[in-house]
């Protein structure tokens, strides 16, 4: 297994090209300058000047050097000091998602239950009789107040279904493992006192039992079926609209590639036409989300690798262990702190799970796998143990653990001995950490949880990402939460688990290019590489922490093409 990990980054200046001789006498294209240029390279080499040529980086050196390769066309950027780094890599998000999360109701600023029963009432208001209100970002953790009637700490569907009796209304938890809706909407799932859990999921229902509107897990799919054969969410308008809407948001921040964490067939499809459009403007590393059926018929046919340019591959797949922790679905080796009788819930089998690391290691595709508990995550690692055995032949295979929260201290090692990455998110530490402890103990917290330098330390490659929709597609909050584990309420998340800045940054740029098979193609600034750049108004490297979540995107380059210009910040 390669091992993304190198020391601090040396900051000197470079006052000669670091380019191959063959590019000898080419004119550049565009070339950056004035600036600090961290390109990650293995020599940690820190430059003042970028020339781009087409997509791709020309060379990196000092203004000097540079600017003798410039010609009659060469347009300049005087960067004035900014900070210059390899285009930022979204290590795990959801893309439409993301932008259908954009055009629907956002609830991640509610302060309570009432502020979400108050939003959809406006939205009704504005609504056609009949017409499915979707809404996404609620916690109940994080309200200040609370109604007095709660069932296992969730409200119950009475003042929604009272502001909203002929709309049916789905507003999916901020984790995206739970919704809540209506009466409207259970009437028309068929949802009742009588209807038995699914698999894998579960109906809150109060002390009569009767459906409370929450819905867990694969219980969700009760009303999302139902929502679907409505047509509302397959319009390829709607699709378009959170495609740009998504990609708008992405270049807004920085983000020059994507990795997508679960897509359909459809989906696909879709992406594939952006691309022959040229309509995709970040690049697209995506995770098959189908059933294994789904898979042995036309997985082959899927396999995609530098599609459109090199703006879309598809070599992955992407699987469920368990749900999440706010809605005490992460599966877990012991119960709940805070719920005695549950230990989280299993969302699909290891026998199934089995069967798709089979599917995937036969025909050369990466599988990644969603694990939260520390259960999730163990008996991920002995299924892809499993097949790594039964496969001795194939390596470099670089399986993944998405979100890897809560790991027994056993488990840690497994991770580099397997060669398997752990794609986190830094963000989820710090928005989740005020009531982690209440969940699982401060205990297993401490032991357990987001152990970032613990994996970091053992070999593993840590990735990062934001989940978005799940949490803002914010990098400069990530990179905060990752070198601080400061919350917002001011207390730290067992701070020595944090990374150093420049650890945080090679999680976002060089290990997010080799999860994705392609740190020869992105994740550094080199010659040869992608010409995808990030210019960043202040330098995150050095600057004191409380600076890095006001640092402003200045330039967001992708492919040698500014996509994204704002004004300048201090």
């Amino acid at each position: 297994m390669v091992r993304l990990i190198f020391s601090g980054i040396l900051l000197f200046s470079v006052f000669t090209l670091s380019s191959c001789q063959s590019e000898k006498g080419q004119k550049a294209d565009l070339i950056l300058f004035n600036g600090k240029v961290v390109t990650l390279d293995s020599l940690n080499t820190v430059a003042e000047a970028i020339a781009v040529k087409g997509d791709r980086i020309l060379a990196t050196g000092s203004n000097s050097a540079i600017k003798k390769l410039s010609g009659d066309h060469t347009k300049f950027i005087d960067l004035k000091g900014a900070l210059a780094v390899p285009g930022l890599i979204e290590g795990h998000a959801h893309f439409l998602g993301l932008g259908r999360a954009l055009l629907n109701l956002d609830l991640t600023r509610a302060q309570s239950w009432q502020d979400i029963v108050d939003s959809v009432a406006q939205r009704v208001q504005r609504a056609k009789p009949g017409e499915w209100i979707i809404g996404r970002g609620w916690h109940q953790e994080k309200w200040k107040t609370k109604p007095k009637k709660l069932v296992e700490g969730y409200p119950v569907h009475e003042a929604l279904s009272r502001v909203s009796p002929d709309n049916p209304v789905i507003l999916t938890h901020v984790s995206g493992h739970a919704v809540f809706v209506n009466q409207k909407a259970l009437k028309l799932a068929g949802i009742n006192s009588a209807t038995p859990d699914p698999e894998g999921g579960r109906i809150i229902r109060d002390e009569k039992g009767q459906p409370t509107g929450v819905l867990l897990e694969n219980a969700e799919e009760l009303v999302r079926k139902v929502y679907k054969k409505s047509g509302a969410p397959q319009s390829e308008d709607l699709k378009l609209r959170a495609a740009q809407k998504a990609m708008q948001e992405c270049l807004r921040n920085g983000i020059t590639s994507f990795h997508d964490a679960g897509a359909s067939y459809e989906d696909v499809d879709f992406f594939k036409t952006l691309a022959e459009r040229e309509q995709l403007k970040i690049r697209l590393y995506v995770m098959l989300s189908v059933s294994n059926r789904q898979l042995k018929q036309k997985i082959d046919q899927y396999r995609l690798i530098g599609y459109g340019n090199g703006f879309l591959t598809v070599r992955a797949i992407k699987r469920y262990m368990d749900g999440a922790l706010g809605s005490r679905g992460a599966w877990l080796l012991k119960p709940y702190n805070d719920l005695p009788s549950s230990s989280g819930m299993n969302t699909v089998s290891p026998d199934t799970l089995l069967e798709t690391a089979r599917i995937a290691i036969k025909h050369g595709f990466q599988l990644c796998t969603h694990a939260i508990g520390d259960r999730a995550n163990r008996e991920t690692l002995n299924i892809y143990e499993t097949v790594f055995n039964e496969n001795p032949a194939k390596t470099d295979l670089r399986w993944r653990i998405e979100h890897a929260q809560l790991i027994h201290p056993r488990d840690v090692p497994r991770f580099a001995e397997l060669g398997v990455i752990a794609s986190m998110q830094g963000i989820h530490c710090t928005s989740d950490g005020p009531w982690v402890p209440a969940r699982i103990g401060e205990k297993r917290a401490r032991e357990e949880g987001y152990l970032w330098q613990t994996l970091w330390q053992s070999g593993a490659v840590v990735t990062n990402g934001t989940d978005a929709p799940v949490e803002a597609v914010d990098p400069m909050a990530n990179f905060y939460a990752l070198i601080t584990r400061r919350m917002d309420n001011g207390k730290y998340f067992y701070p020595e688990q944090s990374l150093s800045a420049d650890q945080a940054l090679r999680a976002y740029t060089l290990n997010n290019a080799y999860a994705a098979f392609e740190e020869d193609l992105k994740g550094s600034l080199e010659a040869g590489k992608l010409a995808d750049i990030t210019v960043l108004s202040r330098d995150i490297l050095t600057v004191t922490p409380d600076r890095i979540k006001n640092t402003k995107v200045l330039y967001t380059i992708v492919g040698g093409r500014v996509l994204y210009s704002s004004k300048r910040g201090d």
